[in-house]
């Protein structure tokens, strides 16, 4: 194969230099750097793809893209594929700082409703001591946890999670509350579909910010622009596509289909049926920050005994 052309490092370098961009930026500068300004240009784009990502899977790199569950936005992004601890050398956090933001995800995804956020607060709050491999919260065991991780202070959390958010790894929203950054949902899907966080009944992508069947005993969930593609039309029964219970709530309009461009770059998850329980879900690192580990998944159920 031809090796990579001035346009195909141009691509690979704005990414790498400004971070994810969204869907109509990359196109933008896409069309600038191939001078294809008009016609037809996503099967150009997937053939750019394929090239760029077959010569960055030598280096374990790879261009990909994904939808910020959030604002269904199309974003692209370049992401390191090595779950190794070498390659968590080259991240810019800190061992409690890498510590911290793996427990605000992991209180994002225990989310039995789906909401797909956490209060500023809560995420303040997260105990950096559980992460840390043995120690739970019935048994936490002083002398193995790093001293870096109990002097950690809540000014050093503040800056952390404001310096989280500017690096898109998280995302603050306007009623104070905290979720998974962009560049997270680039990085995480194959943590997700490893820990078998729930997936979308539409798209197979994992359903952190979901709206979920009104059948307690159904594990069905559907992202708000899943949903809105899948009962857009006047016909369509509007129900849940797992138990056939009705979906309140849905209005037929016409939407932007949202996965006609997003070019593959991984298998889809596998939809399952799961009963309702609480299980130790055995993780597995994840990219270039750090691994997530022993995450716990919260059914709709389990969160309500919980609380009673």
């Amino acid at each position: 194969m031809a090796p990579l052309s001035w346009r195909h490092q141009t691509l690979i370098q704005v990414l790498l230099s400004r971070g994810p961009l969204k869907e109509n930026d990359f196109s933008s500068i896409f069309s600038r750097v191939t001078g294809r300004t008009s016609g037809p240009q996503q099967q150009l784009l997937n053939e750019y793809l394929r090239k760029i990502n077959t010569e960055l899977s030598y280096v374990q790199l790879e261009l990909r893209a994904c939808r910020n569950q959030y604002d269904g936005n199309v974003y692209y992004g370049v992401v390191n594929n090595v779950s190794d601890e070498q390659s968590k050398l080259g991240t810019k956090y800190t061992v409690p700082q890498i510590a911290f933001y793996k427990g605000i995800v992991e209180a994002i995804i225990q989310d039995a409703e789906a909401r797909g956020c956490i209060f500023n607060t809560d995420a303040l709050n997260i105990r950096l001591d559980t992460q840390v491999h043995g120690v739970t919260d019935s048994q936490p065991h002083a002398g193995q946890i790093p001293p870096a991780f109990k002097n950690f202070s809540m000014s050093q959390k503040e800056k952390t999670l404001e310096q989280l958010v500017k690096d898109n790894w998280l995302c603050s929203m306007p009623d104070g509350k905290i979720g998974i950054g962009v560049r997270s949902f680039l990085d995480l899907r194959s943590w997700f579909r490893a820990n078998e966080v729930p997936a979308c009944e539409v798209c197979n992508e994992a359903a952190v910010k979901a709206q979920l069947c009104q059948n307690e005993a159904c594990n069905v969930r559907l992202h708000p622009y899943c949903l809105k593609k899948k009962f857009s039309q006047q016909r369509v029964e509007r129900v849940c596509p797992g138990c056939g219970t009705q979906w309140h709530g849905v209005k037929a309009e016409a939407v932007e289909e949202p996965d006609e461009n997003i070019p593959p770059s991984q298998p889809s998850m596998k939809k399952r049926r799961r009963p309702h329980r609480e299980d130790n879900a055995d993780s597995e690192d994840y990219s270039s920050q750090a691994s997530l580990s022993n995450v716990k998944r919260v059914t709709r159920s389990s969160a309500r005994r919980g609380a009673s």
